[in-house]
């Protein structure tokens, strides 16, 4: 008969493995899942000087966010420029990836993009030439552009929003894809509604400055 307190052994008693947290309370691992992403556009207004696209590559690759794709292009400010970059993380994540790029001495003014902002991307892709007709027939159903026909080969355009651009990249599957350049996403917030702020005011600021005679 065994002495002591009743019971499983030691050896057969379970032993948790979730980690304490600060108050050295065990957490179950079930419960400290990981929390919901979810996918969405942040739009940068950002000074045109050396080293700002770097700056933001930089910042984005120390702090490992799940970028899915980043552009740069001119605005209709010739000493600005506007970065998209698109993302998939959780709620606070995303609101980290603003302020990080918000403290950027070379970022003007950042912002989340609804789900309504109006999104495009751009694919180049070169597909074998053994069937054109059919791969004419499949640029025209997605209203691309033939860049280039040799006797191999085809290069078309493609231009729409992502998923426009997916199913078309799926559709030239069947000719066999021999290379492939794509852009990642541009986007502006829809209608009157200003995809920055800083763009509104300097919109706003123009208006009111009063006209100049030069005579």
């Amino acid at each position: 008969m065994r002495e002591g307190l009743q019971g499983p052994a030691p050896e057969e008693r379970p032993h948790p493995t979730g980690r304490r947290n600060g108050q050295g309370i065990r957490i179950d691992p079930e419960t400290e899942a990981e929390p919901d992403t979810r996918r969405t556009v942040l739009s940068a207004l950002v000074k045109n000087e050396p080293g700002v696209l770097a700056k933001i590559s930089g910042l984005v690759s120390r702090r490992q966010f799940n970028i899915e794709s980043l552009t740069v292009g001119t605005t209709t400010n010739p000493e600005t420029s506007r970065v998209t970059v698109v993302i998939e993380e959780s709620e606070p994540g995303i609101r980290q990836v603003e302020t990080q790029l918000a403290k950027l001495v070379n970022v003007i003014s950042v912002r989340e993009l609804g789900d309504d902002a109006v999104g495009r991307e751009l694919v180049v892709l070169k597909v074998h030439g053994d069937e054109p007709d059919k791969v004419h027939a499949v640029t025209e159903m997605y209203g691309g552009t033939t860049l280039h026909a040799g006797r191999d080969t085809i290069t078309i355009e493609i231009t729409g929003d992502e998923q426009t651009v997916d199913d078309a990249v799926d559709a030239y599957q069947q000719f066999g894809v021999r290379e492939l350049a794509r852009t990642g996403q541009t986007a502006l917030a829809r209608g009157g509604e200003w995809t920055t702020y800083a763009e509104e005011e300097r919109y706003e600021r123009m208006q009111t400055q009063p006209e100049t005679n030069d005579d």
